[in-house]
């Protein structure tokens, strides 16, 4: 997850941030993970069009091994839960790496069953073409994954179609319940042609092929069906048919269909949220406000057993103007909803955290970086948001207000700072390729794919607005501590 700290040889012109701060040149690797992990594919954001990131990731990777390409679209996809940019990265592999490598990288990145007709739209985007042997054998190998629950949840009238994907990749069904040849003799019709698939009879590929799969009982299904929402809803409370995802997304809708407020509050505490991003607990939050205090225990008592970080920890959150962006055009979340959700999740799980919020219009002016009361969950949120206005809105200035913290803290065991890496700094003597990186580790965590930073060299560079970067901070240490004890 964390960039390795070598710096691409050669010379160049100097690079700059789009606020004009000097920024740090950084390897092939380093910049693809730049790139992706902290990526909504095609999506503009405050400072880049998502054209120009996604054809930043297609040229850099041919740069490096196909092995490293794929690790990247894995982690990106499995620890960081994006689904996008992984796809579009697996599919630049197929254009530029052969063998084995780009097929299972295939299979494992296509995770849920529209992506395989999501990973073709993208192999067709510049127009339609043969599918290469290692696509067709990554998407036969992804198919079976999926039961008729979820190829039927996704079985959609789109241009191109999970059956369509079926006939051309000619995926091996895994079980008698698919279609193993061994559960019934296969198909053998008069009236059979070209194109057409014989497939065994009443299995799950069948009935896709021939559009006959169970409807599932989504809510979205359901409530398109004319289903009144209060009984649906309830229902797939009580049986444990709602994912977390669409639990916390339909918080607001429940309570105006008017279902019990008790069993709503039930589900909450159960739900699993392993594949949730954290900043949506903040969205579900302010969508349904009576439902705060719930979610708010959920995103605590979801961080209560996780491996605490040691000793001190100063977090340092930039809600600078640009913080206060969206995470692209089209995301209802800011990038200072993402960086104050990861802010939480350190403030929980380290033993002595000190939280600060820094917005340095001008950081020889007073207040430009505070100590953030010692709130947790979602009142650490509303303190830091609601000092953005108190602190002025500007850029982040990384070298002095580390000089600031330092004359306050004078020590440090970890810190971690959380921005979009956008220094404002002209100036050079306050460059932040010299800001003052005091702790015994410190880490800097990237929440948009934009292009040049400043947060490497001195600093452990992480790139995402997943609770993943956190677990990456608790495993280097930990990591750490066991090599200097052994």
């Amino acid at each position: 997850m964390a960039t390795t700290n070598k710096r691409r040889t050669g010379t160049g012109p100097k690079l700059r941030t789009h606020e004009g701060a000097p920024a740090r040149r950084i390897n092939p690797e380093q910049e693809l993970r730049r790139s992706v992990m902290a990526c909504l594919l095609w999506e503009d954001s405050f400072y880049e069009e998502g054209e120009g990131i996604a054809q930043r990731i297609a040229d850099v990777i041919p740069q490096l091994p196909a092995e490293t390409v794929s690790e990247i679209a894995i982690e990106a996809r499995s620890k960081m839960n994006l689904r996008h940019a992984p796809l579009f990265v697996a599919r630049e592999m197929a254009r530029n790496f052969h063998g084995k490598i780009v097929g299972d990288t295939i299979a494992t990145v296509v995770q849920r069953a529209d992506e395989l007709a999501e990973f073709l739209a993208l192999y067709w985007k510049e127009g339609r073409q043969p599918l290469a042997k290692q696509v067709k054998r990554g998407l036969a190998l992804a198919f079976p994954k999926f039961n008729e629950y979820s190829l039927a949840k996704y079985n959609r009238e789109n241009a191109i179609k999970l059956r369509d994907v079926l006939f051309m990749v000619h995926a091996k069904p895994k079980d008698a319940e698919q279609g193993q040849a061994e559960a019934a003799p296969a198909i053998k019709r008069k009236d059979y042609k070209r194109g057409m698939v014989a497939r065994h009879a009443d299995s799950v590929f069948t009935r896709l092929v021939q559009d006959s799969l169970e409807s599932p009982e989504t809510w979205e299904n359901r409530l398109s069906r004319g289903e009144n929402k209060k009984a649906a809803f309830t229902k797939m409370l009580q049986t444990d048919e709602l994912g977390a995802l669409a639990l916390l997304r339909n918080l607001r809708n429940m309570e105006q269909a008017g279902v019990s407020r008790d069993i709503v509050i039930d589900a909450i505490r159960k739900a699993d949220y392993k594949r949730v991003l954290p900043f949506r607990f903040i969205a579900a939050a302010r969508a349904c406000p009576s439902m705060e205090e719930f979610l708010d225990e959920a995103m605590v008592n979801m961080l209560s057993t996780q491996e605490k970080i040691p000793g001190k920890t100063i977090v340092v959150i930039d809600i600078s103007g640009s913080m206060a962006a969206g995470l692209s055009s089209k995301s209802d979340m800011t990038r200072m909803d993402a960086a104050c959700a990861l802010g939480s999740i350190l403030r929980e799980i380290c033993e002595e955290p000190r939280v600060y919020a820094t917005s340095g219009d001008d950081f020889r002016r007073k207040h430009a970086t505070k100590l953030v009361p010692a709130r947790r969950g979602m009142a650490l949120v509303d303190a830091i948001e609601g000092m953005q206005n108190e602190l002025g809105g500007g850029g982040i200035f990384l070298n002095p207000v580390m000089k600031w913290i330092k004359e306050r803290e004078e020590r440090a065991d970890q810190i971690v700072v959380i921005t979009d890496e956008q220094d404002c700094a002209i100036d050079p003597k306050d460059s932040p390729l010299n800001a003052d990186a005091f702790g015994k580790r410190n880490f800097l965590i990237n929440v948009q794919a934009d292009k040049n930073g400043i947060g490497y060299g001195k600093w452990t560079h992480i790139d995402g607005f997943s609770e993943g970067v956190v677990r990456y901070i608790v495993e280097s240490i930990r990591l750490e501590k066991s090599g200097q004890q052994g």
